[in-house]
């Protein structure tokens, strides 16, 4: 309908406050687990530089890639 706002249209910056809620829960998760970035990326395959793009809340994680490091934190 017309003048109605599109409900699927996400709020101007609501993408970028996820992804850097989304980095922070990472990184607290980490520190909580002792865990190191370089661990982490073992176990999960994923580089340490691209999780450190995804804890800084500049990598737009994919739902696979997401996968992978909860299966990662879980294995500690």
């Amino acid at each position: 309908m017309r003048g109605e706002p599109d409900a699927r249209v996400l709020p101007p910056g609501a993408e970028a406050d996820f992804l850097m809620q989304l980095g922070k829960r990472l990184h607290d998760t980490r520190m909580l687990l002792d865990m190191s970035r370089r661990e982490l990326a073992r176990r999960s395959g994923i580089s340490e530089r691209y999780l450190a793009q995804i804890e800084a809340g500049r990598g737009n994680v994919s739902i696979v890639l997401l996968l992978r490091i909860i299966q990662a934190v879980r294995m500690s």
